[in-house]
């Protein structure tokens, strides 16, 4: 089979990303063009503001991903696009150049679930064997999924509240650090101790997970050692809540692995980037003779390279598009459960 080249291009929230990818694997060029600093100013990403700047940029990043590469378009087997989920503003942006693109120069249109972008993403430094169990952590999202091969994907497990990557960032505000708050509870907790009572989340034998009672338990603590007067010690509570998190990623990914009786799994989503989370569930999948498949970290938070090797897996299949496929800010994988 001959080498396929896909551009692919990503926008579902505050980054504005393409890249060239070569067989779903390589990554020939790819651009990622952040908004942090500007939502840093608001505590948080603001939708409006988001997709003011994806059309700002956009032409910008798709340039000089090609030239970067060193390739034009004319060159390219097909173009990619996340369509769904995320913010509808910043999707349509992407997905409106996709859709140029493709019928300017008369190329295959496929449109990408952002959710298989970040599970697939493992195969741009790796190659995932099935079935797999993959957990998806991120800003948006808590899922833990089966899959029987590399396009099937039923949900198991999943948050009934906040996500992960959301519940980092509010205990962050709450622990007066500035946006985005991840990062910065993950690195004031290397330096803490885990001198806090936390409540467990969810142990209700299932493989879901519930966030907001932990956030409410870390603001309530909080909010009453001010009012009595009390410094609280913010490097332990972060380490306090940071391990009481891991724990259940870990005990319940084990579960659902050995439920399932599946010995691959995956960890996937821009929450997979912090690294005491990210050691913790390749200790369990060590200690429990798991194969553990972890994108590079700079392939786990939002970028375009992911979408090109979930593209490339639809492009084998030739499962195409038609350039009438509108954004859609909150489609799932799939609606199969088990």
């Amino acid at each position: 089979m001959k080498d396929v080249y896909i551009l692919a291009i990503e926008s579902s929230c505050d980054e504005t990303s393409a890249s060239v990818v070569k067989n779903g694997k390589e990554d020939i060029a790819t651009v990622v063009n952040t908004q942090i600093d500007v939502h840093k100013l608001y505590g948080g990403v603001v939708p409006e503001v988001a997709s003011r700047l994806h059309l700002e940029n956009i032409t910008l990043v798709i340039d000089e991903t090609l030239k970067k590469a060193n390739m034009k378009v004319e060159d390219m087997d097909a173009i990619a696009v996340t369509y769904a989920p995320g913010l509808l503003g910043s999707l349509l942006v992407g997905l409106e150049a996709a859709k140029t693109l493709a019928m300017v120069y008369d190329k295959p249109f496929i449109k990408v679930n952002h959710m298989m972008g970040h599970i697939l993403a493992s195969n741009i430094n790796n190659t995932l064997e099935y079935p797999l169990i993959s957990l998806v952590i991120s800003g948006g999202h808590t899922d833990l999924i089966y899959m029987e091969n590399e396009s099937s994907f039923k949900y198991i497990g999943r948050t009934l509240d906040d996500a992960v990557g959301e519940c980092y960032d509010k205990v962050a505000r709450i622990l007066g650090m500035p946006y985005p708050g991840g990062p910065n509870v993950e690195k004031l907790a290397k330096i803490g101790k885990p001198t806090y009572h936390m409540p467990k989340i969810l142990d209700d034998g299932s493989f879901n997970f519930s966030f907001s009672g932990i956030k409410s338990h870390v603001n309530n603590l909080v909010h009453n050692a001010n009012q009595r007067g009390v410094e609280v010690v913010r490097e332990d509570i972060a380490c306090s809540f940071q391990m009481c998190i891991t724990d259940a990623l870990v005990n319940k990914s084990l579960s659902a692995l050995k439920k399932y009786n599946v010995k691959n799994f995956s960890i996937a989503g821009g929450v997979a980037s912090n690294s005491y989370i990210r050691e913790s569930l390749v200790n369990m999948c060590n200690s429990n003779g798991v194969k553990v498949f972890i994108p590079d970290k700079k392939y786990c938070t939002d970028n375009a390279t992911m979408i090109g090797a979930a593209a490339y897996v639809l492009y084998k299949q030739n499962k195409f598009s038609d350039l009438t496929v509108n954004a859609n800010s909150h489609e799932e994988l799939s609606l199969e459960e088990i």
